[in-house]
């Protein structure tokens, strides 16, 4: 393994696709092992919706643990064959979850858990067809001018993905006017789309506030398990830098994220300050492409062949 200081980061939920990780389970013992764990610990099986044509795929609910399953065993895979350990880690959004796992800040059973809760909480939270999300592209968006023209609007900056994308989230007969808006007025000149997504809520908006007190009973639960010198390592959607090492404020944290932006851009400059080698694991990639944007090279990781041309 190449001693240069190195980062991996965890993509979220949208990467979910049908077979994703089977080759690591059917290949790796670390990898089928998290996923047998992730089965016993949820009480379903993991490996099977993963790997099958379910539409379960597909809900907040199931997408979450799916995803976070897929992620640590292809991590623990990597781990296993190639010694793989990175300095740094970081997550977007759900990720986040991952990237705390894979340092050893958070045992495996209990992200499980509480994300299985967090996206039956995130879907509760407000009712079907209410809600939506959209991504502004367009070159060098600035996310306080995007805030200040739907101050008006029940609408929120939602994720800072790149210098030229952001994602906005909130009432969903709100978004025609935000579209006209930011299109003919913000961005009146410029080569610009607005592209809705393909959600069933408002994530990371102030509908999700509701669910905030609720999910930090589920955090506190399991805090003395948290490790959280290890989150030193991981940088935070919320703050933009990494975790300060007290559980409380991993706590605050990760509750404040469920409503507060994700701030990736931000993620992305701490990484790299750090790193010299970017690894992303996941089901897809979107974060190489963000990556990108800054000059950054990061190597992306969504199938054990594409780990063998990596590390090999």
């Amino acid at each position: 393994m190449n001693k240069k200081p190195s980062a991996v980061v965890f993509p979220g939920q949208g990467t979910q696709r049908s077979g994703m990780g089977k080759d690591f389970y059917d290949s790796i013992r670390a990898s089928r092992d998290a996923f047998d764990e992730a089965s016993q610990t949820l009480g379903w099986d993991v490996a099977a919706l993963c790997f099958g044509d379910d539409e379960k795929l597909n809900l907040t609910r199931y997408a979450q643990p799916c995803i976070l399953a897929t992620e640590i065993a292809m991590f623990r895979g990597l781990q296993s064959l190639y010694g793989f350990a990175p300095d740094y880690f970081g997550g977007h959004s759900l990720g986040e979850y991952t990237a705390l796992v894979a340092a050893g800040a958070m045992p495996f059973a209990d992200a499980l858990t509480s994300v299985e809760t967090r996206g039956r909480l995130m879907q509760e939270a407000v009712p079907p067809g209410d809600g939506a999300m959209a991504a502004v592209i367009a070159e060098d968006l600035n996310p306080d001018i995007i805030r200040q023209n739907l101050a008006d609007l029940p609408l929120d900056v939602a994720n800072i993905n790149s210098a030229d994308q952001i994602v906005i989230s909130g009432q969903a007969d709100c978004m025609a006017a935000a579209e006209e808006r930011l299109i003919q007025k913000l961005l009146s000149g410029r080569a610009a789309r607005f592209v809705r997504l393909n959600v069933s809520a408002p994530f990371h908006s102030r509908f999700m506030r509701s669910i905030r007190e609720t999910f930090r009973e589920i955090l506190t639960a399991f805090a003395s398990r948290i490790t959280p010198e290890n989150a030193c390592r991981v940088t935070s959607n919320v703050t933009g830098g990494f975790h300060d090492g007290d559980t409380a404020g991993i706590i605050d944290l990760l509750v404040a994220q469920i409503s507060g932006s994700v701030n990736w851009r931000a993620n992305m400059q701490a990484i790299a300050e750090k790193a010299e080698i970017i690894y992303e694991i996941g089901p897809n990639r979107p974060l190489r492409n963000f990556f990108q944007t800054m000059g950054v090279t990061c190597r992306s990781i969504t199938t054990l062949s594409a780990a063998h041309r990596i590390f090999a």
